[in-house]
Parts: structure tokens; C-alpha cells; sequence
């Protein structure tokens, strides 16, 4: 299921620039594992791979591309039993804000007092 997602994610990126063509297609899907990579004349280039390992699916991928800004951007990434991870990007994936004092005693207080039965 996880293939088809992230196989679908990555379609939208690449029919989302109508005016793409394709260099390079391949793909290779067996029972137990597959692994495809296009490329088009955009930027766009792709590769992601995956084996069934003990009923799960383990999928190691890549992407690149060029920004609207002219920044080449790249990610790798790994999606298993444990989600979707990012492994690199660059550049950097933004990351959030701490979490405020107040939040973090406000958990602290209700994982201190369980609500009753």
C-alpha cells in the first residue's frame, strides 16, 4: 500500500508540469520487489526501488529537481514499517519551532494525572 502512495506522490510531481518530456523511463516490478526510475527534461529525475521483506515493504528512493528559484533540490529517503523518513535532503528540510515551556508543563500535568475510569 505504501508503494502505491508514495507511487502516486511522485506521478502528481511529474504530471504536475504538463509541458515535461520524458528522457528516460525504466521500471522492473516483480512479486517481491521493483524498481523504477524516469527522468524528464524539467529537472525531474527519479528513482525509488523496494523488497518485501517479512510481509513488509521496504522502499529506498530519491528525488531530484530544480526549484522555480533555480535551487536544485534533492531528497533521499527510506519508507518501511516505520513510515516515511527523510534520509537527505538538500537543502535542509525546515524544522518546527521548540515547543513552548507552557505546552511542555501542560503535558507534563496530564500525563501526571490520567483522566478516571
Amino acid at each position: 500500500m505504501k508503494f502505491f502512495i508514495a507511487f502516486a506522490c511522485l506521478l502528481a510531481v511529474a504530471l504536475a508540469n504538463e509541458n515535461a518530456n520524458v528522457l528516460r523511463s525504466e521500471q522492473d516490478v516483480n512479486v517481491n520487489n521493483f524498481k523504477y526510475a524516469y527522468e524528464l527534461d524539467n529537472s525531474v529525475d527519479v528513482k525509488q526501488e523496494g523488497n518485501l521483506k517479512d510481509k513488509e515493504w521496504v522502499v529506498n528512493g530519491q528525488q531530484a529537481w530544480q526549484s522555480p528559484e533555480g535551487v536544485p533540490v534533492s531528497i533521499q529517503y527510506v519508507a518501511d514499517a516505520n513510515g516515511y523518513q527523510v534520509v537527505s535532503a538538500n537543502p535542509p528540510l525546515p524544522t518546527p519551532p521548540p515547543i513552548p515551556e507552557a505546552i511542555l508543563r501542560s503535558l507534563e500535568y496530564i500525563a501526571g494525572h490520567p483522566p478516571k475510569q
